[in-house]
C-alpha cells in the first residue's frame, strides 16, 4: 500500500510507493566515464583556458594560473550573475525585477581528469572543503550578497556540462523562496517547541534507526523520512550549527570521511548515477541561528518528474527511505 508522508520542515507531502518498490538494479543507468580530456579546460596544464584563478591550493614553488595546484577557484566563464554594476530594483507595473548582480565561481576539485570526489584522498578532499569555506566566507563579506549557494552537478542529466570534477558557488543579492520556506519552517518549530527541528530529526533517526546509512563522531547520514527523490541522502552535523564555515579542523576531517564514504556508496550501489548535492545554509547575518542547522542534501538522478508532480508539487518516490538506506548501508 502506498503511503503519503508529510515532510516536517515546510509541510510538503510526498507519495512513497512500496508495491512494487524500485531497488538499485531497477533504475536506468548512465555512462559517466570521462572521455573529453583532450578538450577539458579544467585539466592541469590548461590553466590558460579558464579565467584567472581567484585562489588555489597549490605547492609553495608554483605560481598562480600555472601547474602545481590541487584545487582552483576561478570565475565562471559563463556566469548566471555578474559582480559588475549596482544592485537596483525596478518594475514593470505589477512585476518586480532587479539587476542580475551576484557572483558565480567554479571550484575545480582536482587536476586529475579521471578522478571524482570519492576517489580523492582524505587530505585532498579536506582541501576542497577548505576552498568551499574560504570562498563562502569571502563572498559573505560583501554586504550586497545575502545568500551563498554552494552546489555540485555530476553527470549530464544533473546539469554537469563539464565532466571534470568541480563544484560551483553562486552569491545572490536576495534569499531564494525555497530557502525562506525552510528557514520559516525551522523558526516556527523552534518557537513552538523551543528546539531545533534538525536536532530533533537526528534524535528521531537514532531512535528509528532504519533510515540511517552511516555515522561518525561528528556527522550522521540518513535517507529522510519524506524524501522528494529515490535514494535522497542527507549529511548533517550532530552538533548544532547554522554556519557551515565555522566547522573545526576535526569536524572538517570527519566531513571529508563522510562525503567520501557516502558518494562512494552511491556510486557503487546505484552504478555511478548522475547526482546533485548542495549545502543548505543560513543566509549571511541570519538573526535566528538557534533554529537552523546546516546540512548537505545529495540527490541521485534516478527518475524524472512528470505531469502530476509538476501540477501538484506532490512528489512520487518509488523507493522507501528505509529500503534506500538499507541498500546503501549494506553494500
Amino acid at each position: 500500500m502506498p503511503e503519503l508522508r508529510r515532510e516536517p520542515i515546510v509541510g510538503r507531502w510526498v507519495v512513497i510507493k512500496t508495491d512494487p518498490e524500485l531497488l538499485p538494479g531497477d533504475f536506468e543507468k548512465e555512462d559517466h566515464a570521462p572521455h573529453r580530456q583532450a578538450t577539458c579546460p579544467f585539466c592541469a596544464g590548461k590553466e590558460n583556458l579558464t579565467p584567472p584563478e581567484i585562489e588555489a591550493v597549490r605547492s609553495e614553488d608554483s605560481k598562480p594560473n600555472g601547474s602545481g595546484w590541487k584545487v582552483r577557484a576561478v570565475p565562471n566563464k559563463f556566469p548566471a550573475l555578474k559582480e559588475e554594476g549596482a544592485f537596483e530594483k525596478t518594475g514593470i507595473g505589477m512585476y518586480d525585477m532587479t539587476t542580475g548582480i551576484g557572483a558565480h565561481e567554479i571550484i575545480i576539485e582536482t587536476p586529475d581528469h579521471q578522478a571524482q570526489l570519492p576517489d580523492l584522498s582524505l587530505e585532498d578532499l579536506a582541501d576542497v572543503l577548505d576552498t568551499y569555506i574560504s570562498r563562502a566566507k569571502k563572498l559573505a563579506k560583501q554586504k550586497r550578497f545575502k545568500y551563498i549557494c554552494l552546489f555540485k552537478n555530476f553527470g549530464e542529466s544533473a546539469g554537469g556540462s563539464i565532466e571534470h570534477a568541480h563544484s560551483q558557488v553562486i552569491a545572490l543579492p536576495m534569499v531564494p523562496k525555497f530557502v525562506v520556506e525552510e528557514l520559516e519552517g525551522a523558526r516556527n518549530y523552534f518557537r513552538y517547541r523551543g528546539r531545533c527541528i534538525f536536532c530533533d530529526m537526528i534524535h528521531q533517526e537514532h531512535q528509528d534507526k532504519e533510515r540511517i546509512i552511516v555515522e561518525n563522531s561528528d556527522f550522521l547520514s540518513f535517507c529522510p523520512f519524506a524524501p522528494r527523490y529515490a535514494f535522497e541522502t542527507w549529511i548533517i552535523p550532530k552538533k548544532h550549527a547554522s554556519d557551515f564555515t565555522t566547522i573545526s579542523s576535526g569536524e572538517k576531517k570527519e566531513l571529508a570521511k563522510m562525503l567520501k564514504d557516502i558518494l562512494g556508496r552511491i556510486r557503487k550501489v546505484l552504478s555511478n548515477p548522475a547526482y546533485n548535492f548542495f549545502l543548505h545554509v543560513a543566509p549571511n547575518d541570519y538573526d535566528s541561528p538557534e533554529s537552523y542547522h546546516w546540512h548537505i542534501e545529495i540527490i541521485p538522478k534516478l527518475t524524472h518528474s512528470v505531469g502530476f508532480e509538476w501540477g501538484t508539487g506532490l512528489y512520487i518516490v518509488p523507493t522507501s527511505p528505509g529500503a534506500a538506506a538499507r541498500c546503501l548501508r549494506d553494500n
